[in-house]
């Protein structure tokens, strides 16, 4: 019933982790591997090992979750060596996640999987909002153009890019028009909201340490501008191109809506983090019930077929 195509494999399910949450280490990711995702992605790896911002760095809150990470990780070998071991044990793709400081960081990575025996599909992050000083690639559209320019030259591989949000419709259509130039597999949409801030009223003081406390704001805040960023897209980029949900997803009925918009893959972030990996049997049970109440049988019924009001 969930089964889902996505770069030529059926995928038991639509549900993934997001980069970040739950797959800092090996442990985390066989958590995940073991788990009834039906895919799971590395964590987003930088050339060396990064500690990442002092703590704390992540607060839940109410209706989500405020965080100033900054990219911790155990560095691009340690993530490697994983997935080439693991994808001897399946035939589901693995995903690997790559988010260098700068677009030479993120080049030499790339060129590093184009040369190894990973056969998975390659996640570059152009929309990190937390490393201080390090502007989102993704919101300099020439810089983003001239990179995935560069990356193409040599890059054969399945790849993916990752996305902050957008909030401007001509931002969606500049945006797209660029990304339809290359072969890219899929869009990410989206990253966290950056540089909210979260007060907590006992003291008078922010949650989180880094950037004075500004850091990227997730979970249920977030849904409507995820939704309006896949819903851009998927109307914007070429069929090929396909689309990855993520932001909101707290029940069923959220992917629901993040599949109705036109996702074919969705990430689970704050949630996650909330609830561990077993979130992903509740969001499934959930999911099942609403379609078996619509009637649907397939996802790709409805995947896409939001309507308009006319």
């Amino acid at each position: 019933m969930l089964t889902t195509n996505f770069l030529d494999f059926d995928f038991s399910n639509p549900f993934m982790n997001a980069s970040g949450v739950h797959c800092m280490t090996t442990k985390e990711l066989d958590e995940l591997a073991a788990s009834n995702a039906g895919a799971y992605i590395m964590k987003s790896a930088t050339p060396a090992k990064r500690e990442g911002n002092p703590e704390p760095r992540y607060f839940d809150v109410p209706l989500g979750s405020i965080n100033s990470m900054g990219l911790p990780n155990l560095g691009f070998d340690y993530y490697l060596e994983y997935a080439l071991k693991q994808q001897e044990k399946t035939n589901r793709p693995l995903f690997f996640s790559v988010a260098g400081m700068s677009v030479a960081e993120n080049i030499a990575m790339l060129k590093k999987i184009e040369a190894s025996d990973f056969k998975g599909v390659t996640e570059l992050n152009l929309s990190c909002p937390n490393v201080p000083g390090k502007p989102q690639v993704a919101y300099d559209f020439e810089l983003t153009d001239e990179t995935l320019a560069q990356v193409f030259d040599f890059f054969t591989k399945p790849l993916g890019v990752k996305l902050p949000p957008y909030f401007d419709m001509a931002h969606f259509d500049q945006m797209a028009a660029i990304l339809n130039k290359y072969p890219l597999s899929y869009v990410n949409a989206i990253n966290s909201i950056g540089n909210g801030l979260y007060i907590d009223t006992d003291s008078d003081q922010v949650v989180i340490k880094p950037k004075e406390g500004f850091g990227g704001i997730g979970g249920e805040y977030v849904k409507p501008t995820a939704l309006a960023n896949v819903r851009a897209f998927y109307t914007r980029l070429k069929p090929e191109i396909k689309i990855i949900g993520t932001g909101g997803i707290l029940t069923g009925q959220d992917a629901y809506e993040h599949l109705l918009c036109g996702a074919t893959m969705l990430q689970v972030g704050t949630q996650l983090q909330k609830e561990g990996p077993a979130i992903f049997d509740r969001l499934q049970k959930e999911l099942m019930a609403i379609m078996e109440e619509k009637g649907y049988k397939t996802i790709t019924e409805f995947r896409g077929k939001l309507k308009a009001i006319v």
